[in-house]
């Protein structure tokens, strides 16, 4: 009622007293961000990254709530684009906004999000302090469902930390194996549009509103399939659970990345992380299968997924005393040196695979190529020895 009175005295409508923005500048404001989610989710991230800026200028100091909402999609449509350095300056800026300003913005997403973007660039004792303090949060509102769980659990998972809370995630989500509304997500999407060009903004929010609905399922369940090959992996190695739950997890991610054609490469990771845990509990045929199912897959694709394919075909044929070890062994070491390297994580990926195939160069009785293999370990991850044979195995601790 005050406002109200307030606006007709100084002659403006209610909503621009509130808000600083008039109601059809607000909704066209709102509509925007939502079409930049949809870029950012179903199409081009670098194109979402604009208009997420775009839309920052237009609503400047005026509208501070929409205009931070709108910097938190900038910043992960650049972390979307591989921009890890500039999106961790994005999240940090909006990290000490959210403190500042508790009513624009959450705390606990952009700590998680931070949580992954230094787990990326390699900085792993910051990741972890920020996974722990995320986990501390939700812990006391006892949150095991919804996106900021799964995208704790995700980030957790690959710290390697807070397993439990991992744990409990997966179990009261599950990995879900989703529908493929693709077709539905484009046709609201085009509605949105096609309703915001007859000047029906309200209608167009509508659409957009259900397409970044329909999409939401599978965002879920392919981070819900990344959580459960993280854990699987990280699991079985600490001896965490049972095989048969780090089965049917691994098998169910591989499921959901079957159905995405751009989860290729994922879809083959799991399929060796289940030839890894068949040759675990000594099934070394089902596991040559796997393993020959993901190189089919990646087409022989340099990348360290391949070399650990062919590191199961190693270790099979270790064990059969079969011929074809050391082919097997250096086509393993091929891929890696020709696989991409791109920041601190992956050169700790690269090392970890550099280690297991000098330990598998060892097992044969091979020491030139066991020390060739660790030394390259080593340079994967920036050190570099001049002493033969000179390996510390705290250089590859996570």
């Amino acid at each position: 009622m005050v406002a109200r009175l307030l606006a007709e005295r100084l002659g403006c409508t209610t909503e621009f007293l509130l808000h600083g923005i008039e109601p059809r500048q607000r909704i066209d404001t709102e509509l925007g961000l939502r079409h930049a989610e949809l870029e950012l989710y179903h199409g081009d991230p670098a194109l979402a990254a604009d208009r997420f800026g775009d839309i920052v200028k237009a609503a400047g100091e005026d509208n501070a709530l929409l205009a931070a909402h709108a910097r938190l999609g900038r910043a992960r449509a650049l972390e979307a684009q591989g921009k890890i350095g500039r999106a961790v300056e994005a999240y940090e800026r909006l990290r000490r906004e959210a403190a500042a300003h508790p009513e624009r913005l959450a705390d606990v997403p952009l700590t998680v999000a931070l949580c992954r973007c230094y787990q990326k660039a390699g900085d792993l004792m910051r990741a972890r302090d920020l996974g722990a303090e995320a986990l501390a949060q939700v812990m006391e509102l006892s949150l095991f469902h919804g996106e900021v769980a799964v995208e704790l659990a995700a980030a957790l998972a690959e710290a390697e930390i807070g397993l439990p809370y991992v744990e409990q995630v997966l179990a009261s989500t599950g990995v879900p194996v989703p529908e493929d509304r693709t077709t539905e997500i484009l046709s609201l999407w085009q509605a949105s549009i096609s309703a915001a060009e007859g000047e029906d903004s309200a209608l167009a929010v509508h659409f957009a509103d259900d397409a970044l609905s329909a999409g939401r399922p599978a965002r879920i369940a392919l981070q819900m399939a990344r959580v459960a090959m993280r854990w699987a992996e990280v699991g079985a190695a600490k001896a965490v659970s049972d095989s048969g739950r780090v089965d049917e997890l691994v098998a169910r991610a591989g499921a959901v990345f079957a159905m995405v054609p751009d989860e290729s490469a994922e879809h083959a990771r799991s399929l060796v992380v289940l030839a890894r845990l068949r040759l675990r509990s000594g099934d070394a045929g089902r596991a040559e299968e796997l393993a020959r199912q993901a190189l089919t897959r990646l087409a022989e694709e340099p990348c360290t997924t391949a070399a650990l394919a062919h590191l199961v075909l190693a270790d099979v044929a270790l064990a059969r005393s079969d011929g074809s070890l050391e082919a097997t062994l250096e086509r393993a070491g091929a891929l890696l040196e020709e696989a991409p390297q791109v920041g601190a994580f992956t050169g700790r990926q690269v090392a970890a695979v550099w280690r297991e195939l000098g330990d598998l160069w060892g097992r044969a009785g091979r020491r030139p190529q066991q020390t060739a293999a660790y030394r390259k370990a080593l340079e994967a991850v920036g050190v570099r020895s001049t002493v033969a044979g000179a390996v510390t195995s705290a250089v590859f601790a996570r």
